[in-house]
């Protein structure tokens, strides 16, 4: 009798674990499609810059929630919840690819010396930071939506900060959509971004 219990008992374990691993994809499986940011303006292949590290624009890190230090992009469902975009991923995390994108456009944009991050934090006369507020699916207005509150500091002690957003409507909720709009809409701000800092 007492075997018989802990059987069923093992066994209503084991259907509990099963059907968690179900809801939470626990088993890791691979997404069907990964999106990358690609930059729409780049450096001409063997183009040059030269100066002094002090005069660079170093390109920081941007701070983000938790909904998107990770590899899944988020769907916003309303004003209170968050899902997350079905098999599909980052190929890294979103604020990782703003900020290359980001260094790219300015590079493209300004012909001056950019960085990113890093030893150089200390260096540079232009510091180019701030927090990535969206960048992912909004639900009930089927879009696709990047905003960066940006943070401009200068060798000088003045800082100065702009939000950026870009809106693309009419985008279901798949993958094949999603993917060229987020990085049409990052590639829209990240050019904003770039004329305000040479500006």
């Amino acid at each position: 009798m007492r075997a018989s219990r802990r059987l069923r008992g093992a066994a209503f374990a084991m259907a509990a674990s099963l059907a968690l691993s179900g809801c939470l994809g626990l088993g890791g499986k691979t997404p069907d499609q990964l999106i990358s940011l690609t930059p729409r303006l780049s450096a001409d292949p063997g183009a040059t810059s030269s100066g002094k590290m002090s005069d660079a624009i170093v390109v920081l890190n941007p701070d983000t929630d938790r909904s998107l230090d990770m590899l899944r992009v988020p769907v916003r469902v309303d004003a209170a919840t968050i899902a997350y975009l079905k098999d599909v991923a980052w190929v890294e995390k979103p604020a990782r690819q703003f900020r290359a994108l980001l260094a790219e456009t300015l590079r493209a944009k300004t012909g001056r010396i950019v960085v990113e991050g890093g030893d150089f934090e200390v260096a540079g006369q232009t510091m180019v930071g701030g927090r990535l507020l969206k960048m992912g699916y909004d639900a009930p207005s089927q879009s696709v939506v990047v905003s960066f509150e940006a943070m401009r500091s200068n060798a000088d002690g003045s800082v100065s900060t702009r939000r950026f957003e870009k809106t693309i409507p009419g985008i279901p909720p798949e993958a094949v959509g999603v993917a060229p709009a987020l990085n049409r809409a990052a590639n829209d701000v990240a050019e904003e971004v770039a004329e305000w800092v040479k500006g």
